[in-house]
């Protein structure tokens, strides 16, 4: 009933002028079906992204280009997804681009400020299958940031070319920034020693939060607690919340960080250079993704 509302109100009060044809033709007929309303919602974010392709590689490739109506639309429907179903990475990633941009210049000024930031803005480091050699990765000693890096993609079955492109950022010069943020996020994680069920990631979306602002990071640090079980809840609240706070706080901007130089460096060292705390405790890797009380939020 509230979602045939919402559909109702949205037909009535955005006219033509604001969307084209096809997008005002979808709403009207995904009124006429019985579909729930996170359905609803889902099928009307994915028909709309298709309904602006003729805005399609505007300012570089992949890019689309929204009207203030469009992204308000998408915002509001991927943030109502991710809240439902967080392993929707599609969603995560819409509601990332589309409310970031704030956030994406404050980054950009911070790793402007870091020498180290601004080698990494200058070269744009790639990580993806073509540019790591996972061979090396996987030899190189226990412990090391390489190795931690190769031992957390394998183990649970990640490709750092699953990563989505950038799509509804409108400043070319902070695509790349989104980018890396996302290709990094598994680096820190295996920096942190942070699993990637429920509790690891909402550690590590508590990190990001306060060292990059993000909407998509704070949104998933204050809600991604809700779906902890009882015996994560209890760690989260007792330890791991107030020791992520810290290390947000005190820790080095870890975007301005080339991880890329350090995959032979121990992690412990690593941690000490950047004044990352060691974490109250070690959480075991034996829980994988699932959809019981380590259902993950990822970006």
């Amino acid at each position: 009933m509230a979602s045939s509302l919402c559909l109702y109100f949205s037909s009535r009060l955005f006219s033509r002028k604001y969307l084209n044809i096809n997008t005002f033709t979808t709403l009207r007929n995904l009124k006429n079906e019985r579909l729930t309303s996170c359905d609803l919602i889902s099928r009307s974010t994915a028909r709309f992204s298709s309904s602006v392709a003729q805005n399609y590689d505007v300012e570089y490739p992949g890019h689309i280009k929204l009207t203030n109506i469009q992204r308000t639309l998408l915002t509001i429907g991927s943030a109502a997804m991710c809240l439902y179903n967080p392993r929707r990475d599609d969603m995560i990633s819409t509601f990332g681009e589309t409310t970031g941009h704030y956030a994406l210049k404050m980054i950009k000024s911070k790793m402007l400020q870091d020498p180290e930031g601004c080698l990494v803005l200058k070269e744009k480091p790639i990580i993806n299958t073509e540019n790591i050699d996972y061979e090396y990765l996987n030899n190189l000693p226990d412990g090391t940031l390489g190795k931690e890096y190769w031992r957390f993609l394998n183990y649970n079955g990640f490709d750092p070319d699953g990563r989505r492109p950038v799509h509804f950022v409108d400043d070319p010069d902070l695509v790349y920034i989104m980018l890396r943020y996302r290709q990094t996020h598994d680096l820190i994680h295996a920096l942190l020693g942070m699993p990637p069920h429920m509790l690891g990631e909402v550690v590590v979306k508590w990190i990001e939060a306060l060292q990059t602002g993000l909407p998509m990071c704070i949104t998933a640090a204050v809600f991604g607690p809700l779906r902890l079980g009882p015996k994560h809840s209890q760690l989260y609240w007792s330890e791991f919340m107030p020791w992520a706070i810290r290390c947000g706080r005190k820790s080095k901007f870890l975007l301005s960080v080339y991880f890329e130089k350090y995959w032979e460096e121990n992690v412990v060292d690593l941690r000490q250079k950047l004044n990352i705390e060691p974490p109250p405790k070690k959480l075991s890797m034996k829980d994988k993704r699932s959809l019981s009380e380590d259902d993950s939020i990822s970006e």
